[in-house]
């Protein structure tokens, strides 16, 4: 949160503003659900008037807005960067590949994002996921062989594979190979 009060209250008008009409409300709408009088609601958004903490708050609950997000310095990266050296790798490298996490912890099982690096020869055998999870596997370059139970694919630089990982599946490659990997839980 900023520190500046003089700059968190010059962004305070827009914001609140901004909430409003994403709502699709208009200031007699606004007024009737804070309790705040139409004419102060104006006046807060034109910047003629700065709110105290209760109005503030009945303004928040009203437009159902988080309180301190009205308050953050946009100025403040909202970019989350997670470093290439800092990207948690799991390196099988007997099996002649390497897998890059890129989606956060709290995605495990449901949407996960995955980098993979296949050696010549390398092979990712995986077992059955949870019922109804597929996989997106995207090849960067290389050439890589796709096998989902009993199917198999033959994927060239530039393809998509889409298929079942709630079965016995796999991923071969014949020379060095790169590929984007998208696993949807179900």
């Amino acid at each position: 949160m900023m520190e500046n009060t003089d700059a968190i209250l010059s962004l305070l008008p827009t914001r609140l503003k901004d909430a409003r009409r994403a709502k699709g409300l208009s200031l007699d709408a606004v007024a009737k659900l804070s309790g705040v009088s139409r004419s102060m609601v104006s006046q807060i958004e034109r910047g003629e008037s700065s709110p105290t903490i209760s109005t503030l708050w009945n303004l928040t609950k009203a437009l159902q807005v988080d309180f301190a997000g009205l308050l953050e310095d946009d100025l403040e990266s909202r970019i989350e960067v997670l470093r290439s050296g800092n990207v948690p790798a799991i390196e099988k490298l007997g099996a002649g590949y390497s897998i890059r996490i890129l989606s956060p912890p709290e995605e495990a099982g449901r949407h996960e994002v995955y980098d993979l690096r296949f050696q010549e020869n390398g092979v990712l055998d995986s077992l059955p996921h949870a019922t109804g999870a597929r996989e997106h596997l995207t090849v960067i370059n290389g050439h890589l062989t796709v096998t989902s139970g009993d199917a198999v694919e033959q994927l060239a630089e530039g393809d998509t594979a889409r298929y079942a990982a709630d079965v016995a599946h796999r991923i071969t490659a014949d020379g060095p190979a790169r590929a984007f990997l998208v696993v949807h839980g179900a």
